[in-house]
C-alpha cells in the first residue's frame, strides 16, 4: 500500500476531506522551496503537489508559467529537486506527507531514461501526474512506477467520455484527478457548475479517491469541492501568494505567509 493510499484511507476512515497544495519547485529558489515543503506540511497537508519548472508548460496558466520562469532561472530541473525531497523526508513534518511529482514527461526524460521509478522513490516521491503523457502510450512507464511503489495521477478532463474516463481510471492508482473546467490552470471566481457531474461519471468508473483541481481559489471553492469530491487541489492561489511577496522587503515573510493562506483554506470546513 504506497503513502497515498494510506492517507486516503485514514482520511476516509476519519470522515476527512484532502487538502492538496501545490507549488512549483525552485520558485522562487530550491531553499525556500523546501522551508515551504515543511510549512506546508505543518500547515496540515495531506498531500503535497510539487510541480518541475517547464520551458513550455502547456497545461498551465501565467501565474504558474511565470514561477516556472523564475526557477528556471537557477535552474532547477528533476535531478535538483529530489535531493531537496529527500531532505525533506528526514524531518519529522515531512515523513508521512506524501509528494505527487507534477510534471511533464520531458524533464523526466532528460533526468534518467533508465530506473527511473526507482529513483524517485528513493528519493521520497509517492506520486507522478505527466500532463502529457496519454493512457494510450503510457503501458510502459506506468508498468515501472507500479513496479517502484510509485501512483500514476491522470487528468480527467470535462470533455472527456465515459469510456476515456474508464480507461484513464484503469491506468491510474493513489487517486485520479478531475479537471474543473477546460482550459489551463489559474485563479477563478467559481467553481464549474458542471464539476459535480463530471466527478459523479466518474465514481460509475473507479473506487479510486476523485480529487479537483484547476481553478480552486478560496475557502468558499475548497467547502463546495468537499461537497462531492474526496479532494481539494489548490495551485495557482498559492502560487500567486509567492509571486506576491518576492519584493526584497516581503520576502523574509514569504513562506509564513502562504503558510497562513495554506491554513485558512484547509480549515475552510
Amino acid at each position: 500500500m504506497t503513502r497515498i493510499t494510506q492517507t486516503f484511507e485514514k482520511l476516509k476512515a476519519e470522515g476527512r476531506k484532502a487538502f492538496i497544495p501545490y507549488i512549483t519547485a525552485g520558485d522562487p529558489d530550491l531553499a525556500t522551496t523546501e522551508s515551504l515543503l515543511l510549512a506546508l506540511a505543518e500547515a496540515g497537508a495531506d498531500v503535497i503537489e510539487l510541480g518541475v519548472p517547464f520551458s513550455d508548460p502547456m497545461a498551465d496558466g501565467p501565474v504558474i508559467q511565470r514561477a516556472s520562469e523564475r526557477a528556471l532561472k537557477n535552474p532547477v530541473g528533476v535531478a535538483e529537486v529530489l535531493p531537496m525531497v529527500n531532505r525533506f523526508r528526514q524531518h519529522p513534518a515531512g515523513r508521512d506527507v506524501p509528494i505527487v511529482l507534477f510534471t511533464y514527461f520531458n524533464p523526466l526524460m532528460q533526468f534518467a531514461k533508465d530506473k527511473v521509478g526507482e529513483k524517485l522513490k528513493a528519493a521520497g516521491i509517492d506520486g507522478v501526474l505527466i500532463t502529457d503523457l496519454i493512457p494510450e502510450e503510457a503501458e510502459s512507464f506506468v508498468a515501472e512506477m507500479r513496479a517502484a511503489g510509485i501512483d500514476n495521477v491522470f487528468l480527467i478532463a470535462p470533455t472527456s467520455t465515459d469510456e476515456r474516463i474508464k480507461l484513464i481510471a484503469e491506468h491510474s492508482s493513489g487517486f485520479v484527478y478531475v479537471v474543473a473546467r477546460t482550459g489551463v490552470t489559474g485563479v477563478r471566481d467559481n467553481v464549474s457548475v458542471t464539476v459535480s457531474d463530471l466527478v459523479e461519471r466518474v465514481r460509475q468508473q473507479t473506487s479510486l479517491p476523485v480529487a479537483v483541481g484547476f481553478g480552486i481559489s478560496t475557502p468558499a471553492h475548497v467547502r463546495e469541492v468537499y461537497g462531492y469530491a474526496d479532494a481539494a487541489v489548490v495551485g495557482s492561489r498559492l502560487v500567486q501568494e509567492i509571486e506576491n511577496n518576492l519584493d526584497s522587503t516581503q520576502l523574509p515573510n514569504l513562506v509564513a505567509r502562504v503558510a497562513q493562506l495554506a491554513r485558512e483554506l484547509k480549515l475552510a470546513v
